[in-house]
């Protein structure tokens, strides 16, 4: 799934209604009456991934939120970076949508953070698709208006699809199964896919952000015609809960709340988005945004350096509790996490030579010395969640495996996958031996103190590339350095700023990197852009590993067109297993809670949703007496 609107649904509701596909059952002649159920399927307020919804049709809120919130209220936060870009479509440049211009903007759909996997109506207010799934129609709610008053249209849908997939290489990737959008009734909208049973394709459109044709079609305050293939810090027009209020480029971006937005009292709305305002003023690297929260210059922080949680909140606030330190559970998500070696080098296409790297990792020792013993190791690329691979393969993961053996590594079928251990001298130095086997089985040997190709002589060399804004990079890189240099490689870090960094990340001109893929509870389509064949040539794809492997593919293939929760649970752990055997990255470490803290100036619902981890702001509000207890701020 995709990260800001990662998690892709697949509708239960739906498939009720006739016998599973390739069951005999749904060869089985249709009547009159079931051919034209087939043919003209009911309209739904909700689509959810092999299960049911939990909220009817005529729901008044979600169980998770506080309807009687007041409204009011600022939330500052200091994101570390910068941003030149209003332009959700543009990719490779440091957009301000991490700053919460997203939500500015509205998709058809929208999720509930107490199901697993379930989206109801936003812009839209019905959907319905075939059994089969090879098509779906969403019907646009009649009050749907931007900010200017002007009603949000099917052909904004239209334009928007296609503005993302000619001008954004990942949502390109996203969308391809899309083959047609057209125009099916006043409100309607019918989007066509590429084949039946696909159950992802769907949710994966209602999720769309929909943009305004007629605002991006039209000119600015200069006369000039805009252009939605080029950046802009122009203020775009949205339909969301938030407008642009202010900004100063590169430096703040001020939301303001949409008083009069026409969804502000819609279920799927209520007890949500209640602060007035949201504030974001970027600092230069995460150190710089510590203390500017110590300083009380922003309100809000959620902390992912274990140095930082352990030794960095001792200050006079947290001790009279002005500012509350708290845990959040995650249970929506897992994670890869790892050092990923570009396979597209020569130096990494061979196997042997990614594992070794992970043999020369010692993460018990930097566990340790770095992040004070707080860490685990990841050992899946679904790593907290039930769809992690363990022991050896059986049952119908097995059988799934078996469609691909002669395509996979033989011992993923007889023996366990685990990391290499360290944590002391001994493990260290056999852990180092084992590397350099791996580097002399795979052509390389040490002359003149220097690791080479024996075939060709060229030197085995390492570029770590870091982004200039995440300190925290370099403090890693330059503890894997050492051990890679005892196996003979040659090592430099680069630190490179933000916008070079993403440049030649996107462009595949580097050697590693670090990287997290998050994953859902309900992975499928997005699993070929993470690991696909076809993403590894796609520029800007997420597939930095440069994965080109027909087995994967197959296995990718199989959580997708899944027909039941079991088997899609059985197709990622096989899925899983293949990855974690071909040595692909570096696997690094997890940590199964959000660690935040927050000045004292907010209250939240009693019970927060189950998949929502802080979920702030969302369904938090401004709480003025306790504003008042903790100072600083009316």
């Amino acid at each position: 799934m995709t990260i800001t609107r990662r998690q892709l649904l697949q509708s239960s509701v739906l498939a009720a209604m006739t016998p599973a596909l390739g069951t005999a059952a749904s060869l089985a002649p249709l009547d009159a009456a079931q051919a034209q159920a087939a043919e003209d399927p009911a309209w739904r307020h909700a689509l959810s991934l092999f299960g049911d919804v939990k909220y009817p049709a005529d729901f008044k809120r979600y169980d998770y939120v506080n309807p009687d919130a007041p409204k009011g209220g600022q939330v500052r936060f200091s994101p570390a970076g910068t941003f030149d870009n209003f332009n959700p479509v543009v990719a490779g440049v440091k957009g301000a949508l991490g700053a919460g211009v997203s939500l500015i903007y509205e998709s058809l759909t929208t999720g509930s953070l107490d199901e697993a996997s379930t989206e109801y109506g936003l812009l839209a207010e019905s959907v319905k698709h075939p059994a089969d799934y090879s098509w779906v129609i969403y019907r646009l709610r009649a009050e749907a208006k931007w900010h200017d008053g002007v009603p949000v249209t099917p052909a904004d849908v239209i334009f928007s699809l296609e503005a993302f997939k000619k001008n954004h290489p990942r949502y390109s990737a996203y969308y391809q199964h899309v083959v047609r959008a057209e125009v099916v009734g006043e409100r309607d909208i019918k989007f066509t896919f590429d084949g039946p049973g696909n159950r992802e394709l769907p949710q994966i459109v209602g999720q769309l952000m929909v943009l305004p044709k007629h605002w991006w079609e039209g000119t600015d305050s200069k006369g000039q015609k805009r252009d939605i293939a080029l950046t802009t810090l122009e203020p775009p027009l949205g339909s969301g809960p938030y407008r642009i209020k202010e900004f100063v480029a590169g430096r703040t971006v001020v939301l303001q709340r949409v008083d009069d937005c026409w969804a502000r009292n819609l279920n799927v709305n209520i007890g949500r988005y209640n602060f007035d305002e949201l504030r974001f003023d970027y600092v230069r690297d995460s150190t710089v945004a510590l203390e500017a929260f110590k300083g009380d210059q922003s309100d809000w922080r959620s902390e992912n350096s274990a140095k930082n949680w352990a030794t960095a909140y001792d200050f006079p606030a947290v001790k009279d509790k002005r500012v509350i330190i708290e845990e959040f559970p995650n249970r929506s998500s897992g994670v890869m996490q790892a050092f990923v070696p570009n396979s597209r080098r020569d130096l990494f296409k061979d196997a042997r030579v990614r594992r070794a790297l992970n043999f020369a990792f010692d993460f018990e020792e930097m566990n340790k010395q770095l992040f004070f013993g707080q860490y685990k190791r990841i050992s899946s690329y679904f790593d907290g969640t039930e769809l992690a691979s363990s022991g050896l393969p059986q049952g119908v993961e097995l059988e799934i495996l078996e469609t691909v053996r002669a395509e996979v590594p033989a011992d993923l079928f007889t023996t366990e996958y685990t990391n290499p251990v360290g944590g002391s001298s001994e493990a260290v130095r056999r852990n180092l031996l084992e590397a350099q086997k791996l580097m002399k089985e795979a052509g390389y040997e040490i002359r003149d103190r220097k690791l080479v190709n024996t075939a060709t002589g060229a030197p085995a060399t390492i570029e770590l590339l870091s982004d200039a804004d995440d300190p925290a990079f370099e403090r890693v890189a330059l503890f894997y350095k050492p051990s890679l240099e005892r196996v003979g490689f040659a090592v430099t870090v680069r630190k490179v700023d933000s916008v070079q960094y993403e440049n030649r990340r996107r462009n595949w001109d580097f050697d590693m990197v670090m990287h997290s893929w998050p994953e859902s509870l309900s992975p499928g389509n997005e699993q070929r852009e993470y690991w696909g064949s076809q993403a590894a040539s796609m520029v800007g794809s997420q597939n930095l590993a440069g994965i080109k492997n027909p087995a994967i593919d197959k296995l990718i293939d199989r959580v997708i067109f899944a027909k039941s929760r079991d088997e899609l649970v059985a197709a990622t752990r096989a899925l899983d297993r293949v990855l974690l055997w071909n040595y692909y990255v570096v696997p690094q470490w997890n940590y199964p809670k959000q660690r935040t803290a927050r000045w004292d100036r907010f209250s939240r619902p009693e019970k927060l949703p189950k998949y929502g981890m802080a979920s702030f702001p969302d369904i938090w509000w401004w709480d003025a007496e306790k504003a008042a207890k903790t100072g600083g701020r009316s």
